[in-house]
Order: C-alpha cells, then structure tokens, then sequence
C-alpha cells in the first residue's frame, strides 16, 4: 500500500468510528456534542485512538503526497498533526456529557484541544485549496468548494444547528481527502 494511501482510508475510519461511538454511547447528542466530547468518560480512550491513529494516517499520507503538492502535501500534514494533538488533549465535560458531569472552566488540556482542532482546521481548509489549483476537473471544483463548505461552519459553533452543520461538512471534507488521496495514489496521476 503506498503511503498516500493511508489517505484514502484515514477519513472514512475516522467517521465510521466516530458515527458509531455516536449512536451508542449513553448521553451523547449530535445535534449538540461534536466528536471531541468522546474522548471523554470510561470509552474515551476511543475515540482518542480515532484521533491519534486518523492524524497519523494523514501525517503518512502527506509524505507521499510532497512529489504532488509540497504546500498540499504540508497543510495535509499539518491536519494530521492537529488530529493527533486533539487526541493528546482532551475537550473538558461541557452541555451534559459526560452525563451527570457538570461544566467547568477551560482546563488547560481543553485548551490545547481547541488549538489542535484550528490547527487541523486551517491544514485542512488550505490543503483544499491548494488541490483546487493543483488538480484538474471535477476534483478541482470539489476541493474548492470543500474548502469554502469547512469554512462556514466556524462562524455557527456553540449555536443551534452549528454542530449539525459541521457533522454535514466535515462528512463532505472526509470524502474529499479519500478522493484526493485515491486520485493522488494512482500510477497514472502525473500532473
């Protein structure tokens, strides 16, 4: 398997393994609780292997991609880089989850996960765009459309709707980096 591959299989584990804890764990609600609050409560330890294992699949995947896009290849990196810190540094307890677990100040772990989850971000947002100029067709037009879509959800966090909206995106955003690894793996890519 070659290392960009790594690419094509990080995002679809990331939800499946995201989705699944979603639905089973007692008190989670995704119209209220991103992924990060997961990690928290006796099963965390899921999801902070999701985070650590998806980022460092990605870290893999952008060594391969550098003969492509350096700057592609460093932002993809630096998503992965993101990913592993928000799986180190946990999100604090917050909107009643873990259940029964009251709100408290920022810690300085959730801290650092807030950081790590911008830091991801802005790799993921500036890969998209990057691959919009360096790939042709529809996978062109998909990148930068991807990069505009994960940018809007920003703007609704801590609102109603707003984590729904980035479970939709970030849906579409994880589609796009197998799309892009699967296309950046092929022999015949030699743009």
């Amino acid at each position: 398997m070659s290392r960009i591959a790594c690419g094509v299989v990080a995002g679809p584990l990331y939800v499946v393994v995201g989705y699944a804890q979603a639905f089973t764990r007692e008190g989670f609600d995704l119209t209220r609780h991103p992924f990060s609050m997961l990690s928290l409560g006796s099963l965390g330890w899921i999801q902070m292997a999701n985070f650590v294992v998806c980022g460092a699949l990605f870290v893999v995947a952008a060594t391969g991609m550098a003969r492509f896009s350096r700057w592609g290849a460093r932002l993809i990196g630096l998503m992965g880089v993101g990913m592993v810190l928000g799986g180190v540094f946990v999100a604090d307890p917050a909107l009643g989850f873990p259940p029964g677990t009251p709100d408290g100040p920022l810690s300085w772990h959730g801290v650092l996960h807030a950081v790590a989850f911008g830091v991801a971000m802005i790799g993921w947002i500036g890969a998209c765009f990057v691959f919009a100029r360096r790939l042709g067709g529809w996978l062109a037009v998909m990148s930068g459309l991807t990069g505009v879509l994960l940018m809007v959800p920003m703007a609704f966090l801590g609102n109603p709707g707003g984590t729904v909206l980035l479970y939709a995106v970030a849906t579409i955003g994880w589609l796009w980096t197998s799309l892009v690894s699967l296309r950046l793996s092929r022999p015949a890519f030699s743009s």
